[in-house]
């Protein structure tokens, strides 16, 4: 589902009201048993925005990029939460990279996903999305190599559907996730596209300290409603 709202946003959280909108629009609506799951870090902030209008629980799914030893920018493959892991065996064969140098890379970055997963969680386990829909969102779409990531690892989890959801994406992008999730939401596809910062008026980097505090303040917010008796966000 594409809609198009004016861009530049103002910043990630007017994105992410933007794009609960276009969720909540689409037919059928929102199940009440529904989880957010948001890329961190500046995935959060649009996460947050999304799972306090549609009123259901936010959590992460942590993804890091394996880089090209030497051209670091160039992915060879990816991590994600839960010990998935993926390469991109074109890039792996045309360097030659050796199965020592990807396990360098690999535990790296493993150690970094980790140090992430703890610090952002707080000691709590994820959220169980077993035959729950998820809405997985980011701030944007550009190449899409990591929600192709977190998507593939998610899927291992086997909740019951995935919608991928961003506030901006190339037409192009949008499209070929049109084809490997269940459901498709881009709240804006500007043309020419370029790159994810370009459609937000500010777009300084997340910090750790505010996904801790977002994802803190989504569980208080929920807990809040359930204990006025909301039953938002509840399995079924």
């Amino acid at each position: 589902m594409v809609a198009q709202f004016p861009v530049p946003f103002a910043d990630r959280r007017a994105g992410g009201r933007a794009l609960a909108r276009v969720v909540a629009a689409r037919p059928g609506g929102v199940a009440s048993h529904s989880v957010v799951l948001a890329l961190p870090r500046g995935g959060v902030p649009v996460g947050f925005e999304v799972a306090r209008v549609l009123e259901l629980p936010l959590d992460i799914v942590l993804v890091r990029k394996l880089g090209l030893p030497g051209h670091e920018e160039l992915a060879m493959g990816a991590i994600a939460s839960g010990g998935w892991r993926a390469m991109n065996e074109e890039v792996v064969d045309a360097m030659r990279v050796s199965e020592a140098a990807i396990e360098r890379v690999a535990e790296g970055e493993m150690l970094e996903l980790r140090r992430r997963e703890e610090l952002y969680r707080d000691g709590r386990p994820p959220i169980d999305v077993t035959d729950r829909p998820v809405i997985l969102v980011d701030d944007g779409l550009a190449t899409g190599a990591s929600m192709r990531a977190a998507l593939q690892a998610l899927r291992r989890r086997e909740p019951s559907s995935i919608t991928v959801a961003v506030p901006v994406a190339s037409v192009e992008t949008c499209r070929e996730f049109a084809d490997i999730a269940d459901d498709i939401v881009c709240a804006a596809t500007p043309e020419p596209f370029r790159a994810v910062g370009l459609w937000y008026q500010d777009f300084k980097p997340t910090s750790d300290a505010e996904v801790r505090r977002l994802l803190a303040e989504s569980r208080e917010s929920l807990n809040a409603t359930s204990g006025a008796g909301g039953q938002r966000g509840a399995p079924r």
